[in-house]
């Protein structure tokens, strides 16, 4: 019941994107010209452009959490860390629905909601190989979701900053994805799309993060915490990859948690340094 339920609002979100992609080019041009004219508006968007960018991350993590407490490996960081991300969540959620007024991205706000509703109910009941792979479903959906509005509101701000700042937020949710994965692929919930998904996901970190190391912008604090997470990066990724073997899901939990936490303290450096 509750996977017909997914592929029911799944279809539902594709109705939305249909209906609303001739009135969101209308939206959107109008705020950008406005935004362009105005730098509190530019400010104030960016910020929210990193809120909604850090609720990919929490998607991700709330259902690596589940996953890796439901396994019992490292449960007690585990259930403090969803208990945490789900309210941290839900309080930036709230705040996005008031600070958006578009219609259509309210209505993709509205589908979030949902998909956080239906994880929390999910993540009481016992874990199973059935609820591990809707948690993952919902993580998707919402992972999706969120990145439609990055992407909205990216685009009622043509400027090269906020685009840094979305490829520097997005970090913080590639290394949580790695983990849900990873730990999926532990969990039993060995398929090829785990697999492709753990690589596809070293593959854009890696990307980016050479991207974000050549910003002619950066600051001096901003290399050097660049600079600490290419010397891990170096290491541990070659650990992701290893996935098929396993064997050091401790080591995935805490070295992808290092690289969120400092990954989040850089995507403030650079909401900072563009606002």
């Amino acid at each position: 019941m509750k996977n017909s339920m997914i592929k029911n609002m799944s279809m539902v979100v594709v109705t939305i994107f249909t209906l609303s992609e001739v009135c969101m080019a209308e939206e959107v041009n109008t705020t950008a010209s406005t935004a362009s004219s105005n730098p509190v508006v530019i400010s104030d968007t960016v910020k929210l452009i990193e809120m909604a960018g850090k609720q990919r991350m929490l998607s991700q993590r709330i259902a690596k959490d589940y996953l890796y407490a439901g396994k019992k490996i490292a449960p007690a960081k585990a259930n403090k860390q969803l208990k945490n991300s789900l309210i941290e969540l839900i309080e930036s959620h709230k705040v996005l629905v008031k600070s958006i007024n578009d219609p259509e991205i309210k209505n993709l706000l509205a589908f979030v909601e949902m998909s956080t509703e239906d994880f929390e109910a999910t993540a009481n009941e016992e874990f199973t190989l059935d609820n591990a792979q809707l948690v993952i479903d919902l993580s998707e959906s919402m992972l999706e979701g969120s990145q439609y509005v990055v992407d909205s509101l990216k685009e009622t701000v043509q400027i090269q900053e906020s685009k840094i700042v979305g490829q520097a937020g997005k970090q913080r949710m590639l290394a949580q994805r790695i983990a849900k994965y990873y730990i999926a692929y532990q969990a039993g919930i060995k398929d090829k799309n785990t697999i492709d998904q753990m690589k596809a996901a070293v593959a854009l970190f890696s990307e980016s993060h050479a991207a974000l190391m050549a910003n002619s912008a950066n600051t001096p604090e901003i290399n050097r915490k660049l600079n600490e997470i290419d010397r891990l990066w170096k290491i541990v990724y070659k650990f992701y990859l290893n996935i098929e073997k396993g064997g050091l899901p401790l080591i995935v939990f805490n070295t992808t948690d290092n690289i969120t936490k400092k990954m989040n303290q850089i995507t403030g450096l650079y909401v900072e340094l563009y606002k």
